[in-house]
C-alpha cells in the first residue's frame, strides 16, 4: 500500500456533538494529514472517542461536517465510508479461524479469491503460521494483530484505533506500540489513534492533539507539546511540570525577566504564552539539577535554599521532592549515573536549570489542571 496524497486529508469542520444538555465535542475543527499517525490524547470524558465515532459514522454530529479528501462523508452510512476501526475489545468472531476472520470483510463484499491477500496481511502482522487457529487459542497481543489485519485488508483510507492496546499488559503494550508504528510506516495509511496513555501517544504519533472538555488544548509534534506546553492542562497531563508563580518585570533583548520570590528567572520570549503581568513559570522535573552547594552561574536560572523532604529511588532515576522557602514543593528527576551519591532527606539544596528549558503560562489558568486526569490515566 502506498501513502496517499494530501488531497485525502481527514477534515472535521466546526463539529459539535451534544447528548442532551451535555456537549461532548465543542466546535472542533481539525485536519489529519493523509498518511500520518495522528493521536487524540486526553482523559476519560474529554470527547476523543466521540470524535472517533463520528468519523466512523457511529455517531452523527449535532453540527458541522466531516470530509475525507474532497468528499463530504458526514451523512454516509458507516459501511459506505472508506474507514475501518480497531477496538480495544478486538471484536473477533470466536467460531471463525484467524484466516476467516481476516477475510471476512472481503468475502462479505463478494470477493472469492482472497487467499493471497489474507496471507500477505498475516505476514505483515507476523502471524503467518497462525491461519488455522481460533481466537481463543491466541494471546491478547496476537488477537490484536488479527483485528489489525482484518481492518487493513479492506484498504481503508483511514484506520481508526480506539484504545487498541488498553487490554494488554504493560510489557506487551510497549512491544505493540513499536509494531503498530512500524506497520503504519510500511502501509502508509492514515492512522487516527485514541488513547488516554501519554507515553503511548508520544511513542507512536507524528502529531498529538491533546483534548480536554470537548476542545483541543494544543496540537503538534510530541516533543513540541512536551517541551513547550500552551496551557497548564497540557503541562500537567503530558508528563509532570513544576509551576511556580512569578511576575514579568521586563524584556531584555529576546528574553523576559521574571521575578520569582525575589529571584530573577530568565525565559526566552518565544517560550512565553504571555508577555506581561503574573505568570506560571514552568520547568520539567528532569531539566532541573539539584546542587548541595551555593553559587549559580549566569547561564542558569536558580531557586536557592530548598530542603529535600523525600527521596524515591526507582532504579533508572531518583525523584527528589524539595520544599522551597515559601512552602511550595517542587519535583526533580535525576538519572542514576553514579557520578555522585544520593542526596538525603533534610539536606539544603539549590535548584538550577537553563533558561531555554523554561516556559511561561498565563497565571489566570489553574496550576493544578490536568494533574488528577494524568494520575487516573496511568
Amino acid at each position: 500500500m502506498a501513502a496517499r496524497s494530501g488531497g485525502d486529508d481527514l477534515r472535521l469542520e466546526s463539529v459539535t456533538k451534544q447528548f442532551g444538555p451535555f456537549t461532548a465535542v465543542d466546535n472542533l475543527t481539525l485536519t489529519v494529514p493523509a498518511g500520518s499517525f495522528f493521536a487524540l490524547l486526553g482523559p476519560s470524558g474529554c470527547g476523543k472517542t466521540t470524535t472517533l465515532r463520528m468519523v466512523a459514522g457511529l455517531e452523527d454530529p449535532t453540527v458541522g461536517d466531516i470530509y475525507l479528501g474532497q468528499e463530504r462523508i458526514t451523512s454516509l452510512r458507516p459501511y459506505k465510508r472508506p474507514v475501518n476501526t480497531v477496538f480495544q475489545s478486538y471484536a473477533l468472531f470466536p467460531h471463525l479461524s484467524v484466516e476467516d476472520n481476516v477475510a471476512f470483510g472481503l468475502k462479505r463484499r463478494g470477493r472469492k479469491d482472497v487467499n493471497a491477500e489474507v496471507e500477505r496481511m498475516l505476514e505483515l502482522v507476523e502471524l503467518a503460521g497462525f491461519a488455522k487457529r481460533r481466537p481463543a487459542q491466541l494471546s491478547g497481543g496476537q488477537q490484536q494483530r488479527v483485528a489489525l489485519a482484518r481492518a487493513l485488508i479492506n484498504s481503508p483510507q483511514v484506520l481508526l484505533l480506539d484504545e487498541p492496546l488498553g487490554a494488554l499488559d504493560l510489557k506487551l503494550r510497549r512491544q505493540m506500540q513499536i509494531e503498530l508504528k512500524s506497520i503504519q510506516t510500511e502501509v502508509g495509511l492514515t492512522f487516527v489513534h485514541v488513547t488516554h496513555d501519554q507515553e503511548e501517544a508520544m511513542t507512536m504519533a507524528d502529531t498529538v492533539a491533546v483534548m480536554h472538555a470537548g476542545l483541543i488544548e494544543q496540537k503538534g509534534a510530541p516533543a513540541d507539546l512536551y517541551d513547550n506546553p500552551a496551557t497548564t492542562f497540557v503541562a500537567n497531563f503530558l508528563g509532570q511540570s513544576n509551576l511556580v508563580e512569578g511576575e514579568i518585570r521586563r524584556a531584555e533583548g529576546d528574553e523576559l525577566e521574571v521575578d520569582v520570590q525575589g529571584m530573577t528567572i530568565r525565559v526566552p520570549a518565544e517560550r512565553a504564552r504571555v508577555h506581561s503581568g503574573k505568570v506560571w513559570v514552568g520547568v520539567r522535573p528532569e531539566k532541573v539539577v539539584v546542587h548541595s552547594e551555593a553559587a549559580a552561574t549566569d547561564a542558569t536560572n536558580s531557586l536557592p535554599r530548598g530542603r529535600v523532604i523525600d527521596v524515591s529511588f526507582s532504579g533508572v532515576s531518583t525523584q527528589y521532592l524539595v520544599r522551597m522557602p515559601w512552602g511550595q514543593e517542587l519535583t526533580v528527576f535525576e538519572q542514576n549515573t553514579g557520578s555522585r551519591p544520593l542526596l538525603h532527606v533534610g539536606g539544603e539544596v539549590d535548584l538550577r536549570w537553563r533558561p531555554e528549558h523554561t516556559f511561561l503560562l498565563d497565571a489566570a489558568q489553574d496550576a493544578s489542571a490536568g494533574v488528577q486526569d494524568a494520575l487516573v490515566g496511568t
